[in-house]
C-alpha cells in the first residue's frame, strides 16, 4: 500500500507527543477482510487509566476535489473502524489531518455533521512544528 506523503510527519508527531509506535502499518484481519491502517501507537497515561491504544490513518488531501477524497476516506474509515472493533475493540481509530486542511475543509457544518454521525475521530497536527494541535473524539 502506498504511504501518504505526511506519513513520516505524523509518525514523528506521535513520537513527539509521547506515543510509542507499535505497528507501521497496523494490519486488520477480520471476517476474511484485510486492511492496513497507516500507524498504531500506545501511550501509558497512568496506572488508573491503563493503556491508551490508537490507530491513525494519515491523509494529506492533495486531490483537486476535497469531496471526492473525503468520500473515499469516509468509506475507508468506516471499514477500518468496523473490522478493528472486532479485532481489537479497545484501540481507537483517528484520521490524521494537517491543520490547514482541517481549517479549510473540516470546519463547515456539512463535514462536521458527517464526522459526528459516523463517529470519525480526527487528529489535527502542525506539519511544520510536528506537533499535535487537537484531538477531536466524536
Amino acid at each position: 500500500m502506498a504511504r501518504d506523503i505526511f506519513h513520516p510527519v505524523v509518525r514523528e508527531v506521535l513520537l513527539n507527543d509521547g506515543w510509542v509506535i507499535t505497528h507501521d502499518p497496523y494490519f486488520i484481519n477480520a471476517m476474511d477482510r484485510n486492511y492496513e491502517v497507516d500507524l498504531a501507537a500506545e501511550q501509558l497515561v497512568g496506572a488508573q487509566k491503563g493503556l491508551d491504544k490508537i490507530a491513525v490513518e494519515v491523509k494529506s488531501f492533495l486531490s483537486p476535489s476535497f469531496t471526492y477524497e473525503f468520500h473515499t476516506i469516509l468509506g475507508q474509515y468506516l471499514n477500518y473502524h468496523t473490522f478493528m472493533g472486532i479485532q481489537e475493540p479497545d484501540r481507537v481509530l483517528y484520521l490524521a489531518v494537517p491543520r490547514g486542511i482541517y481549517d479549510t475543509f473540516f470546519t463547515d457544518a456539512a463535514t462536521q455533521l458527517i464526522l459526528t454521525k459516523f463517529g470519525m475521530n480526527v487528529l489535527v497536527y502542525d506539519v511544520e512544528a510536528k506537533l499535535i494541535e487537537q484531538w477531536i473524539k466524536k
